[in-house]
């Protein structure tokens, strides 16, 4: 039915209803703008896509379980992701380039001493992760404030001013010692003499009190100082720690395994051997227990022949000989006993003696320690005893008394002959 052959109301309830379709057409689509862009804020902002983010990069021997979009760890937390993996020139002394970065506010962990890159193992199928570690010390990697290079005279303004700080180290004309350290002190009147004393002409300087949201400066190892950043700008290098894939690593052990293996089929093997000799010697016990039986019976028999009267013990001893032995262990016994006895009387009468003797001594002692000349007129007394024996050898009336008995002289040798005997009509004889 064409539109035209329509009553007049028929065609106003029609254009009203054609109305209220197009606004509800309207609200759906513009719900579902609505819809699709706060999913896609929602996403970005969960993906830190309005974050600032601070790139950094390393280096590792191999670029196994490591591809674009993998999370970055910093103290077990996702903080990042990979945003690089690629080869090096082949005439490099490195590898493979992995570039990351940190988002805010994480980067702020980021110092120049302590942290370091590790490349880690994640799981047992070969992927890896880059883990960051927390700076220790030494500068802040990243800054946000602004950098200016100036002179001697404008240093002197903006020391004046407030809100500066130096941002390199300065170093005295030796080059060893560190005279201003970069962004740890305000910039005074007495740093610029130490600034410029050693013929520099300008220094770089970081306003403190101004800090912007992106980033304005990187630390710079090779010329001690902060450098501006800007998108040509290479990122911080920090240093990795690389450890092999678990994959990698369970080749290695299947490798050691396989090597073992020849020798330890050889063990088992010797085992084997080992247990099939046992189980011989087990068998031959066996055949050995079985013959032993009636050598074990005929024992048994025979300690029963040595029991009771008539038994071989009865033969071996002659009538009355148990009697009479047991007569003479009750004398030994006996006599034992009295030695024992006789030998305590004895040895109590010794015990006295050596008493007495000790008593004796100890008077001895005690005279000779009394009287010292004690022993000097014994000495004398002896020596005088000798001169009046000497003397009476010697007296005439004595002297014979302490002759020699001459039967002392009849072993005496003979004397020795003289010359030799000859006839007494030798021409020679004299």
């Amino acid at each position: 039915m064409a539109l035209q052959d329509l009553t007049p109301q028929l065609r106003t309830r029609l254009s009203r209803m054609e109305r209220a379709v197009g606004w509800f057409v309207l609200l759906a689509t513009a719900l579902l703008v609505f819809g699709f862009g706060y999913y896609i804020y929602k996403t970005a902002a969960r993906k830190g896509w309005f974050l600032t983010k601070a790139p950094f990069y390393t280096f590792t021997d191999r670029a196994t379980g490591l591809k674009e979009g993998d999370p970055v760890i910093l103290m077990g937390m996702p903080v990042g992701q990979i945003t690089k993996v690629a080869p090096m020139d082949p005439f490099s002394t490195y590898n493979i380039y992995v570039e990351f970065e940190l988002k805010d506010p994480n980067y702020g962990y980021m110092w120049t001493e302590g942290s370091r890159a590790k490349v880690a193992a994640a799981d047992f199928l070969g992927q890896r992760v880059v883990e960051v570690s927390k700076g220790t010390g030494g500068h802040a990697i990243y800054i946000f404030n602004p950098l200016d290079d100036v002179t001697r005279d404008r240093a002197g303004a903006l020391a004046a001013a407030g809100g500066w700080q130096v941002a390199e180290d300065i170093y005295d004309a030796s080059g060893t010692n560190l005279v201003v350290s970069a962004l740890k002190q305000p910039l005074d009147a007495k740093q610029i003499p130490l600034i410029f004393t050693i013929g520099r002409t300008n220094v770089r300087l970081a306003h403190v009190k101004e800090e912007r949201k992106k980033i304005t400066g990187v630390w710079n190892d090779q010329e001690g100082r902060y450098v501006h950043f800007t998108k040509q700008t290479k990122p911080y290098w920090l240093i990795s720690d690389e450890t092999a894939a678990i994959t990698e690593r369970l080749e290695r052990v299947v490798d050691q395994v396989e090597k073992a293996l020849p020798n330890f089929l050889g063990l088992t093997n010797q085992l084997a051997a080992i247990l099939h000799n046992g189980a011989n010697v087990t068998s031959n016990l066996n055949v050995v227990t079985r013959n032993m039986g009636p050598a074990s019976e005929n024992l048994a028999h025979l300690s029963t022949q040595l029991r009771g009267p008539g038994a071989l013990g009865e033969w071996l001893l002659p009538p009355g000989g148990p009697g009479q032995l047991t007569t003479a262990l009750t004398n030994a016994n006996t006599l034992l006993a009295n030695t024992d006895t006789n030998l305590a009387l004895l040895v109590g009468e010794l015990s006295r003696s050596l008493d007495s003797l000790a008593n004796i001594t100890s008077n001895l002692n005690s005279q000779v320690q009394a009287n010292t000349n004690i022993v000097t007129s014994l000495s004398d007394a002896i020596v005088h005893s000798d001169d009046l024996i000497q003397g009476l050898k010697r007296h005439w009336l004595l002297r014979s008394a302490f002759k020699t008995p001459k039967t002392a002289k009849t072993n005496a040798a003979p004397a020795a002959v003289q010359g030799t005997s000859r006839a007494p009509k030798d021409p020679f004889r004299r």
